[in-house]
């Protein structure tokens, strides 16, 4: 402990910028909770998927179609406002919203949380923490381009 304390007296700034940052991230994670966004890890998204959750799948179409989680429903954001109706007709399971890293898909969990969708989750990272976590990706079929 007291080589702790002679480190952050030698060096305020950089002890300050840890300290800051520890703020930021419990503030951030705290406003995040306040708005009702709720994402998982993609861990924690495979127990709701072996749990009968529905996936949805927010990328473009070309980008399914390269890969996606197993049992997948490709439903581009863009296009979103055209599947709300059936999505408000699976609120009865989970429902697991994965995007590109995870940006879009917070959104669509707050947009559809006000609607009235409540158990709905966006994977945390997205399709590229997906990967990373050496999750299964399956190929879609080819798309033909209009």
């Amino acid at each position: 402990m007291q080589q702790v304390l002679e480190f952050a007296a030698n060096h305020s700034l950089l002890a300050g910028g840890v300290v800051l940052s520890f703020i930021v991230l419990v503030f951030s994670e705290l406003q995040r909770k306040a708005r009702g966004i709720t994402t998982v890890e993609p861990q924690e998204a495979v127990g709701l998927i072996n749990a009968d959750a529905t996936v949805i799948d927010l990328r473009s179409a070309e980008a399914y179609a390269r890969g996606h989680i197993v049992n997948a429903k490709s439903m581009p954001f863009d296009e979103l406002t055209a599947h709300e109706e059936k999505l408000k007709k699976m609120s009865g399971k989970a429902i697991v919203a994965v995007c590109d890293s995870g940006m879009t898909a917070s959104k669509v969990v707050e947009r559809l949380r006000k609607s009235g969708i409540e158990n709905i989750y966006g994977v945390r990272g997205g399709m590229n923490a997906w990967i990373e976590a050496s999750l299964p990706v399956v190929g879609g079929k080819k798309i033909k381009k209009k």
